[in-house]
């Protein structure tokens, strides 16, 4: 599998489990840890950027879910 299409699928697992949870892109920053530019959740779940591991923990965090659950690809 391409570098490309991995982060395309993890970003688009993000969105699925964001808008399972009826969190906006906006609410997402708001409740993670430390700073994080609004417009690169954006990029991470277009899979535009290739987010590091405690980026993705931050996420899965304030998400309320196991990071492996972001893992989750076909």
């Amino acid at each position: 599998m391409e570098k490309s299409e991995i982060l395309k699928k993890v970003g688009k697992r993000i969105k699925e489990v964001r808008l399972q949870k009826g969190i906006s892109q906006a609410d997402l920053v708001g409740k993670m840890q430390g700073e994080i530019d609004p417009t690169n959740i954006s990029r991470i779940e277009s899979g535009r950027t290739n987010p590091t591991v405690f980026t993705l923990f931050r996420i899965a965090e304030a998400l309320g879910v196991p990071l492996n659950e972001l893992m989750l690809i076909d």
